[in-house]
């Protein structure tokens, strides 16, 4: 298995994200974790998912965004 190294991954931000810089995430894929940062803080933290928990928390997030 490859290291999780998300200083060297292609970040993206998510969709949902405010055109005007607020409450922003980007996550990085193609790592056998799925990193997370706050897009406004770059070289700060990430927090490190395993991608199954990564995958079951954004299906969650679609599946509650979609029953509004």
């Amino acid at each position: 298995m490859r290291a999780a190294d998300p200083s060297t991954a292609a970040w993206r931000k998510s969709s949902s994200s405010d055109e005007d810089g607020g409450e922003c995430l980007e996550v990085a894929g193609r790592l056998p974790l799925a990193p997370v940062r706050d897009s406004r803080n770059p070289t700060g933290p990430a927090l490190l998912f395993g991608t199954g928990a990564w995958a079951s928390f954004t299906a969650g997030v679609k599946g509650a965004a979609g029953a509004r």
